[in-house]
Parts: C-alpha cells; sequence; structure tokens
C-alpha cells in the first residue's frame, strides 16, 4: 500500500522553462536574510541590520540605514514592512508616510564583494545615511591584530586596513559624502561610522553602496570596488542568470505540490550557495550561514567533511557532480596521514595550527566511512571512473583508517575515535553507534564498488563478502527482539542502549538493516513521540533522556527527517516518507525564506535559538528524500540504468526533467488513470536502460505492459505495505510511451501543515497499515491530537464497501474523502485510533511474467 501526503496542483508551465523563483512576506525583524558568493556574504537580518564577509575577512558588522525625512532621522528598522527573498538577492522593503525605499542586498557569485541597491521614492526630499561599526578582523580562530579606518574622499569610501597592508577592504558609495568615522578619546567615544548618499529632492532615485575586500592589498581592494560600482545592473542580471542556468542544468521537476516544487528548486540553490572559495584554503562546501555579531563565527560558514559528504548525495541526485567532485578533492586535500577524514576546517585555519592545536579538525569518526560513500555514489552517478582511479590511494588509506578503529567484536568504534552523531549530552558515553557502524559497513560496499571501478577486481570481490559479513553483525549486534527496534548504540561493555533513535534510519537508508525489522522500528518511529509536525525528534519525548532543546538529546533536525524520508520510502513506508519530505519542504517556505534551518526545539515549533538558518545540508534533505526516495531515482552511468520508482499514490502526472545518465539526457513524463500508469520519455545522446518500479497497493492487479505498443515483460514484488510493479526497458532515441494497465488500485493521503509558530504538534500520523489476506479489508493505525478532526483523500473510492472509525464523505468516481474525529481526552493528548476499509471482492492475483 502506498500512502502520501498531498497538496494543491501548482501551476502549470512549458516543459523546461526556466523558473523565476521569488518568496514574500511581509518582515519578521527576528528571520535570517542573506545574500552570499562565493567568496563573499552579506548575513543580515529581515530588519535590515547586516555584517559583511569577504572570506575569510570580516569587514564590518551592524550595517544599517537611516531616513533624513521631513526633519526627522527615522532608523530604517522601524519602517521595514516587506522582505522579498530571490536566488540572487534579498530584498527590504522600508515604507514611511511619504516614501518607500527598497534595500536590495546582493553578491556577484565569483566576486570579492558584494552591492547594496537602494530605490528610493518619495514626495519630499529625503536623504539615506549607511551607518556600521568596523569589525575587521579574519574568522575565528585566526586574527589580524590592530587595525584601522579613514575616509578616501576620490573614492567616496571608508578604507578598512591593518599594519601589514596585506588585507584591505572598501564600504562606500559613488554618490558618498558627509562621512563621520569612529574614534576613541580620554573623555568620549563612538564605535560607529556613517556616510550620507545625497539627497533625493523628489521622485524616484537609485543609490549604490559598495564593499570590496581583498588579500593582497588595497589596490586589488580599489580594483574590485570600481568594478562593482561600474556595473552594479549588468552583475545583477548575471547573477541572476547563474542560477536560472543552474535550475535548467540539474534534474527538474513539475509536481502538483506546489510546495513542494517551490521548496526542491530553492533548495537546489541553497546547497549550491554552500560552495565557498577560501584564497588560502581552495574551494569546498561550507555547512551553514548565520550572523556572527560581535564574534567572527559566521554560523557554519567553514568547511565540514561530514556536511559535504551528506549534501554531496543530494548534488549527485540533482546531476551536479561538478560540485560534488569540487567537495570531495577538497577533502581529500585535508585528509590525515593515517587516513581519517576532516571533521571541521575554519576559513582561518591557514593562519593557526589548526589541526595541531585545536581539537575540531578531526573531531568525528564518521566523516571517514562517509567520505568512502560520497566517493562511491559520485563515482557510480556520475560515471567518473577517472576520478575514483585519481582518489583510489586517498579511499583506500581511508578504510585502513576505519578498520583500525574496529573493537574486538569488529565494528567501528566511536569512543576513542572521534564522535558519531552525537557530540555531547545524556546519550554518551559509549562505545559505538549504531549510526556509526551502519555506516562503516556501507563504506565496505561503496569501497568494493569503487575497487571495480578503479579495476581492483580481487579487491572488490573480498570486499564485498567483507560487506555482507559486517551487514549481519550490525543487525545481529544492536537488534532488540522484545522491544522490535535497534538499540541506538553499544555502551562501554558491548551492551545495547535501549534508547530508540531517529539516527538508526541512516543505515535504513543504505539497506543495510533488515527490512522487516526496519519497518517495524519505522512505525515506532511514526508515532507522535518521535515524529512532529516539523520533523523527527533524534529520541522519543517519552524518554527520560529527552529534553526539548537538547543539541543532541531532544531536538528536530532536517537532517535527521531526511534521513527518515528517504529510508521509510525505501522500506515501502511512504505515509511517514512523505509527512517527513513535506515538513522539510514546508521549513524552506517559512523562518529564512529559502532555507532550511539547521535545528528546532523538540517541544515548540521554533529553531533553537543557537540554529544556523541557512544549513546547508538541511536543503540537501528535501532533495535527497524527493529524488532518491520518492521518485526512486538512481542512476548507474557505468551500466547506463535508470531506476525510477515510488511514484505517490494520488498525483496523476508530473515531470522530471534533464535526468543525466551517462551521455544521455532523459526527460520523464507520468500520468495515472484508475486503469493505466504511463511513462512518457524523451532520450537524447547515447544509450540507456530503464528500471520503471511503480508502487500500487497490495489489491492492485497488473493486465500488461506495453513500450510504443509492444508487449514488454513485468513482475510484481511485493512487499508488507505495498508491491512495485518491475519493467526493464531499453529506452529508444527520441520519443517513446510505456504504459502499464492495473485495475483495482487504492489509496490514501493527507496534506500535512506545519503549526503557528511556538506551537506543538497537531497533525495526524499514520503509524501501521495491515492488510488481510485477502486483500479486501485495510486497517490503519493513526494518532492525532485529542478533539481535533482530519480529512484525508481516497484514490478510487469505488472499491470501497464500507468504514469503520471514519466517515466516508463526497464519494463520486476519483475523488472521495474521509473523515476522522479524535475524541477529547484529559488522559491522552495524542490518542490513537484505527480505521478499517472494507473493500469490494478479491484481489485478482496475478503476478505478471519475470524476467
Amino acid at each position: 500500500m502506498l500512502f502520501v501526503l498531498s497538496a494543491g496542483p501548482a501551476a502549470a508551465m512549458p516543459q523546461g522553462a526556466p523558473r523565476e523563483l521569488e518568496l514574500t512576506r511581509p518582515v519578521r525583524p527576528w528571520e535570517f536574510l542573506s545574500a552570499v558568493g562565493t567568496r563573499a556574504g552579506l548575513l543580515e537580518n529581515e530588519s535590515g541590520r547586516m555584517e559583511a564577509w569577504v572570506y575569510p575577512l570580516k569587514i564590518l558588522r551592524d550595517f544599517h540605514l537611516r531616513f533624513d525625512v521631513g526633519g526627522r532621522v527615522l532608523p530604517a528598522e522601524t519602517l521595514a514592512r516587506t522582505v522579498i527573498a530571490r536566488p540572487e538577492s534579498s530584498t527590504i522593503v522600508y515604507s514611511g508616510d511619504t516614501f518607500t525605499v527598497r534595500e536590495t542586498f546582493f553578491v556577484p557569485v565569483g566576486e570579492p564583494g558584494a552591492i547594496i541597491i537602494l530605490e528610493v521614492e518619495t514626495e519630499e526630499p529625503l536623504e539615506v545615511e549607511a551607518a556600521f561599526q568596523r569589525d575587521f578582523q579574519l574568522e575565528w580562530p585566526a586574527a589580524i591584530g590592530g587595525t584601522y579606518l579613514s575616509w578616501d574622499p576620490a573614492l567616496h569610501a571608508f578604507y578598512f586596513g591593518e599594519e601589514q597592508r596585506k588585507f584591505a577592504a572598501l564600504a562606500g558609495s559613488p554618490t558618498g559624502e558627509a562621512p563621520r568615522a569612529e574614534y576613541e578619546t580620554n573623555y568620549s567615544a563612538s564605535h560607529e561610522s556613517a556616510f550620507r548618499l545625497g539627497a533625493t529632492l523628489k521622485g524616484k532615485e537609485t543609490k549604490l553602496i559598495v564593499i570590496a575586500g581583498s588579500m593582497e592589498g588595497r589596490a586589488e581592494a580599489e580594483k574590485t570596488y570600481r568594478r562593482l560600482a561600474g556595473d552594479a545592473n549588468g552583475l545583477l542580471e548575471e547573477s541572476a542568470k547563474y542560477y536560472r542556468d543552474y535550475l535548467a542544468r540539474t534534474v527538474n521537476v513539475e509536481l502538483p505540490d506546489a510546495d513542494l516544487q517551490k521548496a526542491y528548486d530553492w533548495s537546489r540553490v541553497s546547497m549550491v550557495q554552500g560552495m565557498v572559495t577560501n584564497p588560502f584554503l581552495g574551494t569546498g562546501l561550507v555547512a551553514g550561514y548565520r550572523t556572527s555579531g560581535e564574534s567572527q563565527r559566521p554560523g557554519f560558514a567553514w568547511y565540514f567533511g561530514r556536511d559535504s559528504e551528506w549534501t554531496s548525495l543530494a548534488l549527485d541526485a540533482a546531476g551536479d557532480f561538478a560540485s560534488t567532485r569540487t567537495a570531495l578533492d577538497f577533502l581529500s586535500k585535508f585528509q590525515r596521514e593515517d587516513g581519517k577524514i576532516p571533521h571541521e576546517i575554519s576559513q582561518g585555519a591557514s593562519f593557526v595550527p589548526w589541526f595541531k592545536d585545536f581539537p575540531y579538525g578531526f573531531a568525528s569518526a564518521d566523516a571517514t566511512p562517509l567520505y568512502i560513500i560520497a566517493m562511491s555514489d559520485y563515482a557510480r552517478a556520475g560515471g567518473d571512473t577517472a576520478f575514483a582511479k585519481e582518489k583510489w590511494q586517498s579511499v583506500w588509506k581511508a578504510y585502513e583508517f576505519l578498520k583500525s578503529t574496529y573493537d574486538e567484536r569488529g565494528l567501528p568504534k566511536n569512543l576513542g575515535v572521534g564522535h558519531g552523531w552525537v557530540e555531547g549530552g545524556p546519550l554518551l558515553p559509549v562505545k559505538t553507534e549504531l549510526y556509526q557502524s551502519g555506516a562503516g559497513a556501507e563504506a565496505l560496499r561503496a569501497l568494493a564498488n569503487l575497487a571495480r571501478l578503479a579495476g581492483h577486481e580481487e579487491e572488490s570481490k573480498t570486499l564485498a563478502q567483507e560487506f555482507e559479513k559486517q551487514r549481519a553483525l550490525v543487525n545481529q549486534s544492536f537488534w532488540l527482539p522484545e522491544k522490535k527496534r535497534y538499540a541506538f548504540a553499544l555502551d562501554r561493555d558491548g551492551k545495547p542502549v535501549d534508547e530508540p533513535s531517529v539516527l538508526a534510519t541512516v543505515p535504513m537508508w543504505f539497506g543495510v538493516l533488515d527490512e522487516e525489522k526496519a519497518v517495524q522500528m519505522i512505525e515506532q518511529l511514526a508515532d507522535f513521540d518521535q515524529q512532529t509536525d516539523w520533523g523527527m525528534r533524534i529520541i522519543p519525548s517519552r524518554s527520560a533522556k529527552f529534553g526539548g532543546g537538547g543539541y543532541h538529546y531532544g531536538s528536530v533536525w532536517p537532517l535527521f527527517t531526511g534521513w527518515a524520508s528517504v529510508s521509510e520510502y525505501r522500506n515501502h513506508r511512504a505515509f511517514p516518507a512523505y509527512a517527513n519530505l513535506r515538513a522539510n519542504a514546508l521549513l524552506a517556505l517559512d523562518g529564512s525564506l529559502g532555507h532550511v534551518t539547521e535545528v528546532l526545539s523538540g517541544d515548540y515549533y521554533q529553531p533553537l535559538s543557537t540554529s544556523s538558518p541557512h544549513q546547508i545540508w538541511s536543503a540537501a534533505m528535501v532533495v535527497s528524500p524527493l529524488l532518491r526516495g520518492m521518485f526512486g531515482l538512481e542512476v548507474d552511468a557505468a551500466k547506463k540504468t535508470l531506476t525510477f520508482a515510488h511514484v505517490p499514490a494520488d498525483w496523476t502526472s508530473f515531470h522530471v526533467g534533464n535526468v543525466r545518465v551517462g551521455d544521455a539526457v532523459l526527460n520523464l513524463r507520468y500520468r495515472k488513470t484508475l486503469t493505466e500508469i504511463t511513462l512518457e520519455v524523451t532520450r537524447t545522446g547515447g544509450e540507456c536502460t530503464i528500471d520503471f518500479r511503480p508502487a500500487l497497493s497490495p489489491r492492485a492487479s497488473v493486465l500488461g505492459a506495453e513500450l510504443n505498443g509492444q508487449r514488454v515483460e513485468y513482475r510484481a514484488a511485493a512487499h508488507q505495505g505495498d508491491q512495485h510493479v518491475e519493467t526493464r526497458f531499453a529506452v529508444p532515441q527520441g520519443a517513446s510511451t510505456l504504459r502499464i494497465h492495473v485495475k483495482n488500485d487504492f489509496g490514501v493521503s493527507y496534506a500535512s501543515t506545519l503549526p503557528p509558530l511556538g506551537a506543538t504538534s497537531r497533525g495526524l500520523r499514520v503509524i501501521s497499515e495491515t492488510w488481510s489476506g485477502e486483500r479486501d479489508r485495510l486497517e490503519l493505525e493513526f494518532t492525532g491530537a485529542a478533539g481535533k478532526g482530519y480529512e484525508m483523500a481516497v484514490w478510487n473510492p469505488g472499491q470501497i464497501e464500507s468504514v469503520e472509525g471514519a466517515q466516508l464523505v463526497k464519494k463520486d468516481g476519483e475523488a472521495a474523502k474521509i473523515q476522522i474525529q479524535f475524541p477529547a481526552t484529559t488522559s491522552d493528548t495524542y490518542p490513537h485510533r484505527k480505521v478499517v476499509f472494507h473493500l469490494a471482492g478479491k484481489r485478482n492475483a496475478g503476478t505478471g511474467e519475470k524476467w
């Protein structure tokens, strides 16, 4: 049985047309806002308070505007009314009684600087003043030492300098005047500097503010400053085109769920915005963005091993193989001599003995197996066997380090080696997490694949055998049969730590855990104490160790939510899978617009106060669950094969475009009626084979399949919650159509939403689903908020004879609803309820023909 959540239809658009992205809403002054490129970033909030970086250098903080109008000086933040987010820029609209000012922040993609465009419209004379505090220092933990500020009247800009004259910056305007510089005397001081932009007497006028930085002295900073000031509009359009082109050349989709559509597009943008060039370190993926305030730590805007590796899986799925290669190549440069992969590399690392005197460089154990996994995924999906061969010694060293950490049982340790997922809190200490042991096992399978691609056939066979042994060991060591779930970890004595944790979904994602056992645990993870309306808690709220604000013992990470979604899809539990996918998608459209935050409270719908609002791997956990989970898209470039599966039950049409399989490019159009599934495929380029595996309910019958009018073989693969009709066919050049004839399919769906900010969960959950042997009875176990009612859509309601525990309404052809009401209760805020569907007749069993 395939269950999904759904939303209303998205507006149709021509296939392959570029999609303009824009999100707008009333200002929330506390929310994060940004404009970033590969070499610089403006990090701010929606009130307009901003800090500027040219990596690895912080230039200024607390930048803000004041409006001098009608004899009054008005702080801009008190007039901030509307915020507009686009991939290339962020805009705040300020409105006064007689004027508006649109402040647009943007960073040209490859420039070491930024531009702020001010569009002024006024009925009376108005002058804008820009004020800031100098904060001219390198990113933590490095430092320049003494710095200074002076006004350059020729450039109409403040110059930022330091004694060695290596680092330099400028901030000003072509119309800048009336500077006020910071000062400090024996009797008074001010840390604020400011300049005015010249008065606008009446009507419309555009003003510019330009910020530029250099690691090569003042002349280079001036050159950048003049370039930015001289072509602001051209650079803005160039940046907009960069993102349009990026969306067009990666995997693009047209979905009936409008929210998921927007979130997927924005998440692709968010991921590529994590690509940062540091002139002293190189180019790689940073973890995320947040204002640093009076410190020099901008969120997680430095390089992380495991963040890059999890994000690379989403980049591969979206077809951005170049970014994955860049990120993995960057990590390999800093691999330790014994093979361990770095955990984090500050952008200031080249100025201090980072890997020697600081404890963060190699703090994690999981970055090493994930490195091998990410390398294999890139080589398989991207077809880059040359890179696999080039990095063979690197991945083999990583394997040797991993193997050196095995305990006497043969499981990779965390204790004494480095943390797994959990870095601190009441869940520690442990000897090894299931998360770590599962990743370690999958690394063996990944290395076997890399060995084969690199031409090491004997090593590949040996590693494949080692993986099977390790997979059995992991399942045996962590499974708790009496609890029907996996332990979170093994303690110092090697005994299971019985804390049900979402971290178990990582080995589920990779197929390391047994499907039957995984399904039993997923049913526990889907309950209200683990799954909130905004994502997955790390441990259930009923645990004695739970704390809703606990960074590693109670909070909700979109990362966890994405892990759970992919693993639930892969274990044929599509209802909680889509609930989790949609939770992450909705986060991208709320909070910091277009971004998915790092971590939220486990009690209330709000980010933790320390959360990084634009977290790169959180965005990846919209992309991976959609492409790898729901659609089941898996590319093997060497075998020239695409797997396409897990089609949602109530989606009647969608499109997936620009899927690259080696040198072939595929565009896929899916359509569905009560009697037929149609896959229209357009192929350009090289040869390719598709394994198409749409999911149907267990009661559905398959009557036949044909490609371009010619009969093709198929088989039905049964699972506990659904069945997949599997066809494999070589894709002809040009346009082709596959038709699968079906009857008696059936499905249920629910449209989830986020609660109001600060509220607790109130959404519906599906805990379990049980079919009778004759497939004429379906029992669903739900949990929902006490006293609340829910409405669910039904696909093919003509199959229903009666319903127990809910009311069937609006029965009309293909569309119908059921209404479920949970009674008010004082003893249970989230009671359970069973709904039973009695369906017409028996399933017409026929499994079709095997390959």
